[in-house]
């Protein structure tokens, strides 16, 4: 985009990281743009050691301020726990640790926006990912006056040795270096990694590579056992303990790291169209999706069960593609809240190398009876009236064979029906 083709802006607020992208766009907005720059940092859990010295780096890129909201506990119980209750997975594999705290930290980059007086809010989102559309359609659902500014989308900066190159000539400090390429996204929720060697999707990943769970070979010897407490679908105690839902989740990322649990490698479809590969280490997710399917299993009957399972498909795409601030998302939020509402009781997991063993489940809704369930005789369930329904639920197949209807792959010959029985 050419000078003369930018709008006026005097002032924008920066989605800011302090990583190699968002250090070098500050002086790129100012260069190009004229203008202040706010810096903004979500904290979503992405560790503390993220956190020091933020400020005085923001500053010495020319930003006139950094603000820091600290959204640990807003993204865990307002949009983490609402996506577990959902059972939202992507792709079969991904725990959508990156995509759910988008919408998050978009929403609070608007608020401050509206607080610092500024006309522009700025992501570092590349022309080819996903995140580009997460931020764009939060900043155009919660106040589209605001202009939208995607460096990737006009500068001349094709690669991360451009963005080195571009930070050496600023003076800009970043802690990226031309030998350690992986791009890496943390949240309370995961750690994802990707570029790199991880391009070719054939390579084993490097275990050096994995920063917040153990291999599976290198875990302890001996298991360990978890027990979780769930009301109304959401996590509240672990082994006894209540605690708050970040505090919960930190706890589960230790204790599923510390047993190799929760790496995931796959190759993923983004919304713009192309394949990626990455890997995410997600911990205390797994575990506590792992122990919510346990809940459900013995809570939920097989209709609502089934019909649930369609939703976490549709929820997890909402999610994936920037979808959050939607009336179908509420909507669907208020379907899962209605099955969530018995959805309490305990949920005891064995831990073992890399494994999660459910070895008991429990609740005071619990559908489940032993006396129900027995294969002996008793007075609820008559086992002779099971002829009666296997004639009808098989009827269908019994008029496909008199009506003389193929069956696909069978070659024995067909008996004649002529003279068979009707009754």
């Amino acid at each position: 985009m050419s000078a003369a083709a930018k709008k006026k802006i005097n002032k924008v607020v920066l989605a800011y990281s302090g990583g190699l992208d968002t250090s070098v766009i500050v002086p790129w907005l100012i260069e190009n743009y004229d203008c202040e720059v706010v810096c903004f940092t979500a904290n979503v859990g992405q560790g503390d050691e993220e956190l020091v010295g933020l400020e005085e780096k923001a500053k010495a890129s020319g930003a006139s301020q950094l603000i820091i909201h600290d959204l640990r506990e807003e993204l865990s119980n307002d949009f983490i726990f609402p996506m577990l209750r959902a059972g939202a997975v992507y792709e079969r594999k991904y725990l959508l640790g990156t995509s759910i705290a988008r919408p998050l930290t978009a929403q609070h980059q608007v608020q401050v926006a509206h607080e610092v007086g500024a006309d522009a809010v700025c992501h570092g989102a590349t022309g080819k990912g996903n995140d580009q559309v997460r931020f764009e359609l939060t900043f155009t659902a919660l106040d589209p006056r605001l202009e939208i500014i995607a460096p990737w989308r006009e500068w001349d900066i094709k690669s991360r040795e451009d963005a080195l190159a571009y930070a050496e000539a600023h003076n800009v400090p970043v802690t990226a270096s031309r030998k350690s390429l992986y791009s890496r996204d943390s949240n309370l929720w995961h750690l994802s990694h990707e570029g790199g060697p991880l391009e070719d999707p054939w390579l084993e990943p490097e275990e050096i590579m994995y920063l917040i769970s153990t291999s599976p070979e290198n875990a302890p010897d001996e298991p360990t056992y978890v027990e979780i407490q769930f009301e109304q679908g959401n996590p509240v105690a672990v082994n006894g303990e209540t605690m708050s839902p970040a505090k919960l989740i930190a706890l589960l990322n230790v204790i599923g790291g510390t047993n190799g649990i929760g790496r995931n490698d796959m190759v993923e479809s983004r919304l713009i169209g192309m394949k990626s590969h990455g890997v995410y280490e997600t911990p205390g997710g797994t575990i506590l999706m792992a122990a919510h399917n346990e809940l459900e299993s013995i809570v939920l009957d097989k209709d609502a069960l089934s019909y649930k399972d369609l939703i976490a498909l549709k929820y997890a795409e909402l999610v994936y593609n920037g979808l959050w601030f939607t009336p179908l998302r509420e909507a669907l939020d208020s379907f899962v809240t209605a099955t969530q509402k018995h959805v309490t009781g305990q949920v005891r997991l064995k831990l073992y190398k890399g494994n999660i063993i459910p070895v008991g489940r429990k609740s005071p809704y619990s559908l489940y009876r032993e006396d129900f369930a027995t294969f002996g005789q008793d007075d609820v369930y008559d086992q002779s009236d099971a002829k009666g329904f296997i004639r009808l639920y098989g009827l269908p197949l019994k008029v496909r064979a008199l009506n003389g209807l193929p069956v696909n792959g069978l070659k024995l010959k067909k008996p004649d029906y002529s003279l068979f029985k009707r009754d």
